[in-house]
């Protein structure tokens, strides 16, 4: 009988691998979850050791229409704002003999606006000294303003050349200036397409012709 008890004893003791591989696991998966959550000295460790990552969305249904090219505009925009002047409703801010300063009505960030010459023109060999000049130096008045004015921590300042290098309208050149911040993420919602801003559109007009009307 004694020898009986005993192997009961011994057998109850005795688990299966699987059981412990599964202890094992319970406890990695309690010890990150207290890392995800712990607290120390006031500092928020939010979801450390957890992955994948959580993303948040911004869903923005009205960019569609444009990513998809179904919002067409008779004629070139940029030459519409060049004859229609300075106001929001051609969203130009600023004009020269050559140059003028149109914001992006589908900005990337706040601040994001575009600088082209007034002539239609698509390639830039094509631009007189004279043109090429103005615009230049346009491109520098504009982003002394946007620093004054927002105080980036850096620019993104480009061209795209030609429909297969990207632009949207490859009739017309045009240079995009973008203010940039360090932690507004990376280079990747330029190429998404999708941000969230911190100012409108009006908001946006304003503040910097109220810069170009200084000048």
């Amino acid at each position: 009988m004694a020898a009986k008890k005993t192997a009961g004893k011994s057998s109850a003791k005795k688990t299966s691998p699987k059981s412990s591989k599964a202890k094992s696991q319970s406890a990695k998966v309690a010890k990150s979850a207290s890392k995800a959550i712990a607290i120390p000295h006031g500092e928020i460790h939010i979801g450390k050791d957890i992955w994948p990552m959580e993303r948040d969305v911004l869903i923005r249904p009205d960019r569609m229409k444009y990513v998809r090219k179904l919002i067409k505009s008779e004629g070139c925009v940029f030459c519409t704002a060049s004859k229609g002047g300075i106001s929001f409703e051609t969203l130009c801010v600023y004009q020269t003999k050559h140059a003028m300063v149109v914001l992006n009505k589908f900005p990337y960030n706040s601040g994001h606006v575009l600088v082209l010459p007034r002539r239609h023109c698509g390639d830039l060999l094509a631009l007189s000294d004279a043109e090429h000049m103005d615009v230049q130096n346009t491109i520098r008045l504009t982003m002394k303003g946007l620093k004054e004015i927002y105080e980036p921590g850096g620019f993104n300042v480009g061209l795209n050349h030609g429909s297969v290098a990207g632009a949207g309208i490859p009739e017309h050149l045009h240079y995009h200036i973008i203010p940039r911040w360090s932690g507004d993420l990376n280079f990747f919602p330029l190429i998404a397409e999708t941000k969230v801003l911190v100012e409108s559109l009006e908001q946006t007009y304003e503040k910097i012709l109220g810069y170009f009307k200084k000048i």
